[in-house]
């Protein structure tokens, strides 16, 4: 048995009784299991993840990483919150009813996450007060308003005082000096935006918990693990934040943390304590995170640490996963207000179109890896007094498209890094108010793969010389699909196939033109109302004056 209070491996029976531990040694019981020698691990936790990126429902991703050894994850709905306000961050809380993933709740902070940008809805403090109330809902999801709270905006800080006494977490990407410790004054305790282990190690001495993202885009393990040591380590948590249904399946979730994890150095009990006892500790979570008397029995069993596998995983005390498949029946879940949730309005003849007013232009420039972005300024290429796609120097076109009112608004702009030489790419996922983003070559492919998506009510679809090539419907919110997640993974790879056929050269093109619209992380995005100087927190001209 793994004991994450004393960091041993001991050899002992451990006592079960309604779903806690109530033991350890021989004891009378109605039923025994013999590990054979295996070690018997808490529940793995993730402290900060999105469901909506898993692109399946609630139930779907639970059959997917609790046979893996996950129990318990605390999700931020904010995807569907600022698609569908508090019917989305409701639809999250109710998986709990059809599967034992344990499903914690950090309510949305930011919906919509700037006024940059146009959302589906919008919550204020008041819509968050009686929510903080109901089961399985902790704290304050990332704050990412950072200019918010550094210039005492007061709808943010009555979002912070309706959390007191509440766990809150932060999104603060590169803050140092004193605008990181007054936004830590605020109440914010987490951070998750570290890329470098010197911002790590600033954020751990203000005081923050250290949450080491390992997600699809964005994999900080490695960079940050030196600031990981036998001081630290309390304070630090492995997460995933975003996961796709590929990598689900093929590495796995927080069992892939783990022997990540082990294999940069860190030992496995240190591991094993950031994936269970330290999320637990730092949300409050007092019955999870280590196996002792009083606590839930949430058990992983595993062959060894340094090869992190769950051969057997118990939700309180009940068997519910075996050799990496799920013990229960598939449920459904209603989406009810979710669905039909792409409203576009019609687009006239020169609504994709850039007029030419300049010389030099703001270009948004892709980081492998990375949902950061460069602006650099660039020459366009002009075609009759119109700025058009060059794919000789991988300058396309994008666009964003209110989807949530049928405005007919639009932000147009440039972006490097996608490599197509031919179609487009389009999707409802686009953070963090996931109107529609399309990047493409010609303009009659890109009207295709808007049109497509429309008629699928929300999705992702690759389409090139007038053909749509793949498409994976997300009829939920626009964001996810009601359909199992290995169904949902070979329609990405397919989609992905495709935009190689296109001449991207991009491992997940579609997570990357869903992080082009995110305007809280450096440092050039796009939205429905333009282009977004993320630095400068203010939109700015496609043109440079």
């Amino acid at each position: 048995m793994a004991h994450l209070f004393t960091g041993e491996i001991l050899e002992s029976a451990v006592a079960v009784h309604r779903g806690r531990v109530v033991g350890f040694g021989p004891r009378e019981a109605k039923e025994t299991l013999d590990l054979e020698g295996r070690i018997l691990a808490p529940g793995l936790i993730d402290g900060h993840v999105h469901l909506e990126s898993s692109m399946v429902t609630p139930g779907e991703f639970a059959r997917g990483v609790v046979p893996r050894g996950t129990t318990t994850v605390v999700a931020d709905p904010h995807e569907f919150a600022n698609v569908c306000g508090m019917d989305g961050v409701e639809f999250v809380r109710r998986g709990n009813e059809v599967s034992p993933l344990e499903i914690q709740v950090m309510l949305p902070s930011c919906v919509p996450a700037t006024d940059m940008e146009t959302s589906g809805a919008r919550l204020e403090a008041r819509d968050l007060e009686g929510a903080f109330a109901l089961e399985h809902v902790l704290g304050l999801g990332e704050v990412m308003s950072v200019p918010g709270v550094l210039q005492a905006d007061e709808p943010v800080l009555a979002k912070l005082r309706a959390a007191f006494g509440r766990p809150v977490d932060g999104h603060a990407p590169g803050l140092s000096g004193p605008d990181l410790h007054a936004y830590v004054a605020a109440g914010i305790g987490s951070d998750h935006e570290c890329t470098t282990s010197e911002e790590a190690l600033e954020k751990l001495r203000a005081g923050m918990h250290l949450m080491l993202r390992e997600g699809s885009v964005t994999r900080d393990l490695e960079a940050l693990l030196p600031v990981v040591n036998a001081q630290t380590v309390g304070r630090c948590m492995l997460v995933t934040d975003d996961r796709e249904p590929e990598d689900l399946l093929e590495e796995g979730h927080m069992d892939f943390l783990v022997r990540k994890a082990v294999g940069l150095g860190l030992p496995p009990l240190q591991a094993l304590s950031m994936v269970s006892l330290n999320p637990a500790r730092y949300f409050g979570l007092k019955a999870l995170g280590a196996i002792a008397p009083g606590y839930q029995a949430d058990m992983v069993v595993c062959e060894d640490l340094r090869n992190f596998r769950a051969d057997l995983v118990f939700k309180r005390g009940r068997l519910v996963a075996r050799g990496g498949e799920p013990l229960w029946q598939r449920r459904p879940q209603d989406a009810g207000s979710l669905s039909n949730r792409v409203h576009l309005a019609a687009l006239d003849s020169d609504a994709l179109e850039i007029p030419a007013r300049g010389t030099r232009i703001r270009v948004i420039e892709l980081v492998p890896d990375q949902i950061v972005t460069r602006q650099v300024l660039l020459e366009p290429k002009m075609v009759e007094g119109r700025v058009v796609s060059d794919p000789g120097r991988d300058l396309l076109r994008v666009a964003v498209l209110e989807r949530h009112h049928g405005t007919g608004r639009i932000g147009l702009g440039m972006v490097r890094g996608f490599g197509l030489k031919r179609g487009a790419l389009a999707s409802t996922v686009a953070h963090d108010s996931h109107n529609l983003a399309v990047v493409g070559v010609e303009e009659a492919d890109l009207r295709l793969a808007i049109a497509e998506i429309h008629r699928l009510g929300g999705g992702l679809v690759a389409v090139a010389d007038g053909e749509v090539l793949a498409r994976l419907p997300l009829p939920v919110a626009g964001l996810v699909c009601d359909r199992p997640l290995g169904e949902v993974r070979e329609a990405i790879r397919a989609l992905h196939d495709a935009a190689r056929s296109m001449g991207c050269r991009l491992p997940r093109p579609f997570m990357s033109l869903a992080f082009l619209a995110l305007a809280v992380v450096p440092a050039l995005k796009l939205t429905d109302r333009g282009l977004v100087d993320v630095e400068a927190f203010r939109l700015v001209d496609l043109f440079i004056p």
